[in-house]
């Protein structure tokens, strides 16, 4: 279990810094202005903007919302301390976006809803799979956000000197006000503005590095292959030689995870829904997928400058820490003796990645408990009022229990997140995909999926996380054998086929969906394209909804 800090991580300069400060400060307080200028007062804007966001900037937003703390500060941390195991990340989250642009981004456009269990409710006729994809969205937004207020209560510790469990209550308070002040419109404006702050002070460190360092000049991208060979031959033999650290199998399983549980996430598929139609949808896409792939193109190249500064340092010794492994880019700019207003900015980057990530995990867990559950399950008369108090009363809730166990998370950044998408992937991205491209998928065959999708992944986490918090068992997984095939963060290899399986034998051998929603998924498909706020279930009520 990773205990609450006492102080910062050791290689980094310990104390309250007054220009880093400053910048954080500013930040943190523009961030606040921006949802102020942007609060919400009806639940389109609440949910979806509006439908008015464009496609860059819901890039922007998108590149934003993906770049948690996770991808900032976890994934060179991953790199760093696993070496090529940690590629995985780079390979499965890149990948998940090319299947969601060319089969699930427009097609979920088209289908025009306000939230992801939305489609689950009304693709398959079903309040108890809206309810369970809700439940299901709320779990992910938990485990996911758990990782984003570590890394915030690590950057907190070296920007103003605090103890861990400050900074985590802190900076989680602050977006805790600012989302449910403003909602997914304010926060979409605001993740557009973090990206531009996290993908410069994430540069400006890398480039930095390299040029101080004689590293690197135009591309560190292309240029950091010296010192990976170094690395390799001096240091540590797992940055070339691959599974020196875990196996094949765990390789691709933590990849085909990473996959489709991108293609699963609540609060990435609500991006589409966002945009005024099917086209943006994918350009937004398009552009986010090259704003992620600036950053995640330098995560090799700052675990490799940092593991050769962090081996240099007489006073350090390799291999990393957890914890020091999980600040390794700010710690990479602290060792090649950058200036201290400058290492902080690169720590404010960091501080800006989690609060993106964690609103945009709020905005969707806040939509589940408000819109799926209270409204289209408990009562379907609420205004927008009580819809509004709903929402933002689970933002503040969902915001106090993520602080709780932040202080005192059970696995590392990368590991949090990690867990995140393998409920994604084994519940959400079945039901998803087959339920876009898949007619006859059947309101049983969905229900089953999800639920044993849902034993799959959390059994998975149960099994290695329960230890953890029981003093009386062992420090290892319950069962270890269970562990080997089913990890933590890997179980979609096994778990999606199983569940792709189940709904694809319940569907065949239970009643056909209504012609209705046979209809809706055909539109789903459709060249013609479609008006701000038209969705397909308007486009087949126009037509009257009749067979083909």
């Amino acid at each position: 279990m990773y205990v609450p800090l006492e102080v910062v991580p050791e290689g980094l300069e310990p104390g309250f810094k007054l220009i880093p400060a400053i910048l954080t400060i500013a930040m943190l307080a523009l961030f606040l202005a921006v949802g102020l200028a942007f609060r919400v007062a009806d639940v389109d804007d609440l949910w979806v903007a509006g439908r008015s966001i464009g496609n860059i900037e819901n890039g922007m937003a998108i590149g934003a919302n993906w770049m948690s703390a996770a991808s900032y500060l976890g994934v060179a941390a991953t790199v760093a301390l696993l070496g090529y195991f940690g590629l995985a990340y780079l390979v499965g989250w890149t990948t998940g976006y090319f299947i969601l642009l060319i089969f699930m981004a427009a097609q979920f456009r088209r289908f025009g809803k306000y939230t992801a269990p939305d489609f689950v409710g009304d693709r398959f006729y079903s309040d108890a799979g809206r309810a369970l994809a809700a439940v299901t969205t709320l779990l992910i937004a938990f485990v996911y956000a758990v990782g984003q207020g570590r890394g915030m209560g690590l950057m907190s510790m070296y920007i103003f000197g605090t103890d861990y469990v400050t900074g985590v209550v802190i900076l989680m308070a602050i977006t805790i006000g600012y989302v449910a002040l403003s909602g997914m419109l304010g926060t979409t404006k605001n993740m557009a503005l973090q990206y531009v702050i996290l993908i410069i002070a994430f540069l400006a460190g890398l480039y930095a590095v390299g040029w101080s360092q004689g590293y690197s000049t135009v591309l560190p991208y292309l240029e950091f292959g010296s010192q990976t060979a170094v690395v390799a031959e001096e240091v540590s033999r797992e940055f070339t030689e691959p599974f020196a650290n875990a196996t094949y199998y765990h390789w691709v399983a933590l990849c085909f995870t990473l996959i489709v549980g991108t293609c699963g996430l609540p609060h990435v598929l609500v991006r589409f829904y966002t945009v005024e139609n099917e086209r943006k949808a994918r350009w937004s896409t398009v552009w986010g997928l090259f704003f992620i792939c600036l950053l995640y193109w330098g995560t090799a190249a700052y675990a490799a400058y940092g593991t050769l500064l962090f081996d240099a340092d007489p006073e350090l010794a390799y291999p990393f820490t957890g914890d020091q492994s999980d600040v390794v880019v700010v710690l990479t700019a602290q060792l090649a003796d950058l200036p201290q207003w400058l290492v902080g900015f690169v720590a404010a980057g960091g501080v800006a990645a989690a609060l993106a990530t964690t609103a945009g995990l709020f905005i969707s867990g806040s939509s589940a408990a408000a819109h799926d559950i209270y409204t289209n399950l408990y009562k379907e008369d609420a205004t927008q009022r009580e819809q509004l108090l709903v929402g933002r009363a689970t933002i503040v809730g969902l915001g106090a229990l993520v602080t709780l166990v932040a202080v005192n998370p059970p696995a590392l950044i990368a590991e949090l997140v990690g867990m995140a998408f393998a409920i994604a992937g084994c519940v959400l991205f079945p039901v998803f995909f087959l339920g876009l491209w898949w007619e006859r998928t059947s309101r049983e065959g969905a229900l089953a999926g999800m639920v044993v999708g849902l034993i799959i992944s959390f059994g998975a986490i149960l099994n290695q996380t329960v230890p953890e918090f029981v003093d009386f068992l062992p420090d290892e997984p319950i069962s270890p054998a269970i562990a080997t095939v089913l990890p933590a963060t890997s179980s979609a290899l096994i778990g999606v086929p199983v569940v792709f399986a189940v709904i694809i034998l319940v569907s065949v051998f239970t009643d056909d969906p209504p012609t209705d929603v046979k209809n809706m998924v055909r539109q789903c498909h459709s060249p013609e394209p479609m008006s701000k706020m038209e969705t397909a279930e308007d486009a087949v009520a126009t037509d009257g909804g009749e067979e083909e």
